[in-house]
C-alpha cells in the first residue's frame, strides 16, 4: 500500500476542497441560466443566511467536512445550532460570503490550473494552447515542458491553503459567540473549582478519619490495656462515622450538583475535632475567643477544614504530642493558630497536598496562610481569613 506524504494522505485536504465545491453549485447553475445577474446569487445567499435553520445547515456541513469528525458536545469548535439572535444571523451571513467567494476562486483554478499544465504540455510538443484558459502560453517551446509540474504544484498549495483558511473561518463565525465562549469558560471553571473543592473535602475529612484509626490503633496495641481499647475503639467508631457522613454529603454533591447542599460542619462545630484529637493521645489546649457564630458560612466552613487539616497533619508527623489551638475573631478577621513540637524523628519526603490545600483554601477568599517551623522548636500554621 503506497501511503502519500504531507496532507494529501489526509482525507481531510479532500473533504475541504469538496466543501469549497459545494459552496458555487448553486451560483453556477445561476450563471447557466443568467450570467449577466450573478451579483443576485450574493444579495439572495445574504438574505438566505438570516433564516436561523440555515446556521444549523452550514454547522454539519462544516463539522463533518471541515474538521472530519461527528459532532461531539465535549469538544465542539462549531456548534450546529439555529442562529439565536441577530449576531449570530449577521456572523452566518458573513460565513456564506467568505464561502461563496474563496469556493469560486478555488474552483475557477481547480479547473484553470491543470488547463495551464496541459497547455505547457502541448507547446512543448509544437501544438496549440486552449483559448479559453485563462493565462495565455505564448509560443511554441520545448522548454514549457520543465514548467508542466508548476501550476499543479500551485493548485496543491491552493487546496491546503484555502482548506486551512475556511477552517479558521468556520471557528470564528460558525462556533460559539464571544459572548458564549466567555460564559462557558466561567462555567468550566465553576466546574473545576468545585471539583477542587471536592478534592479538599475528601482529602481532609477521609485523611483525618484514617489518621485518627491509625494512630488509635497503634495506640491501643501499645497499651494492652482493655479500658484504653474501649476508648480507642469508641474514638474510631465515632471519627469513622464523621467521615462517613462527609462522604455521603460529597457522593450527593456529585450525583446531584444542581441541589444544594447544607450540614457541612463549621467552626462551630470545632469542638469535635478537638475532642477527636484528645482522644488520640493528643494533649490540646484550645483558646476560642471572639463570635464565632457571626462568622460567614464560607469562611466558617473552610476555618474547620483547615482546622481539621493541621490536626491531622500533627498526629501523623508528630504523635500524640501536645497541640495548642487559638482561634480568635476580633476587627473583621478570623485568626486561626495551630502549634505543635516538631518531630523527633528525622522527617521523610513530604506528601500529599495538605498544606497547600491550607494555602489555596485562605488565598481563596482573600486571606493568608504561613505555615513552617517557627524558631522555636514548634510547627505553626497561621492562618488569617477576612470576615467581612
Amino acid at each position: 500500500m503506497v501511503r502519500i506524504p504531507g496532507p494529501f494522505g489526509r482525507a481531510v485536504t479532500y473533504t475541504r476542497w469538496l466543501h469549497l465545491f459545494i459552496a458555487v453549485v448553486w451560483p453556477a447553475m445561476w450563471y447557466l441560466i443568467d450570467n449577466t445577474r450573478m451579483y443576485l446569487a450574493a444579495v439572495l445567499l445574504a438574505l438566505v443566511g438570516l433564516v436561523p435553520a440555515m446556521r444549523t445547515v452550514e454547522g454539519v456541513q462544516a463539522t463533518g467536512l471541515l474538521f472530519g469528525r461527528r459532532y461531539d458536545a465535549r469538544d465542539a469548535e462549531i456548534v450546529p445550532a439555529p442562529s439565536a439572535g441577530w449576531a449570530d444571523r449577521g456572523r452566518t451571513v458573513v460565513w456564506l460570503e467568505c464561502r461563496l467567494f474563496l469556493g469560486g476562486a478555488v474552483s475557477f483554478l481547480t479547473v484553470h490550473l491543470p488547463m495551464l499544465a496541459v497547455d505547457l504540455a502541448n507547446t512543448a510538443r509544437g501544438g496549440t494552447a486552449d483559448p479559453s484558459t485563462f493565462v495565455q502560453v505564448p509560443g511554441r517551446h520545448w522548454w514549457h515542458a520543465l514548467l508542466v509540474p508548476v501550476p499543479l504544484l500551485v493548485l496543491g498549495a491552493v487546496v491546503v491553503g484555502a482548506g486551512s483558511l475556511i477552517t479558521a473561518l468556520a471557528r470564528q463565525l460558525l462556533g460559539p459567540s464571544p459572548a458564549a465562549r466567555l460564559a462557558a469558560l466561567e462555567a468550566r471553571t465553576d466546574r473545576l473549582l468545585e471539583r477542587g473543592r471536592i478534592a479538599h473535602e475528601l482529602h481532609d475529612s477521609i485523611g483525618h478519619a484514617l489518621t485518627v484509626a491509625v494512630v488509635q490503633a497503634g495506640a491501643a496495641r501499645a497499651a494492652a490495656d482493655p479500658a484504653f481499647t474501649d476508648r480507642a475503639l469508641q474514638a474510631i467508631e465515632e471519627t469513622g462515622r464523621a467521615a462517613l457522613e462527609d462522604l455521603e454529603r460529597v457522593l450527593g454533591l456529585l450525583r446531584e450538583p444542581e441541589k444544594p447542599v447544607s450540614g457541612r460542619p463549621a467552626l462551630v462545630d470545632a469542638g469535635r475535632l478537638l475532642e477527636s484529637a484528645r482522644a488520640s493521645g493528643a494533649r490540646v489546649d484550645a483558646e476560642v475567643t471572639g463570635p464565632l457564630d457571626t462568622v460567614p458560612g464560607p469562611v466558617s466552613r473552610e476555618g474547620y477544614r483547615i482546622l481539621q487539616e493541621s490536626l491531622t497533619n500533627a498526629l501523623r508527623h508528630a504523635g500524640a504530642v501536645p497541640v495548642r489551638v487559638r482561634i480568635h475573631v476580633a476587627d473583621g478577621t478570623l485568626l486561626l493558630e495551630i502549634r505543635n513540637p516538631l518531630a523527633r524523628v528525622a522527617p521523610g519526603p513530604v506528601r500529599g497536598s495538605g498544606l497547600r490545600g491550607i494555602r489555596e483554601r485562605a488565598a481563596l477568599l482573600g486571606g493568608r496562610a504561613r505555615t513552617g517551623p517557627d524558631g522555636e522548636g514548634d510547627w505553626r500554621v497561621r492562618v488569617e481569613l477576612p470576615v467581612r
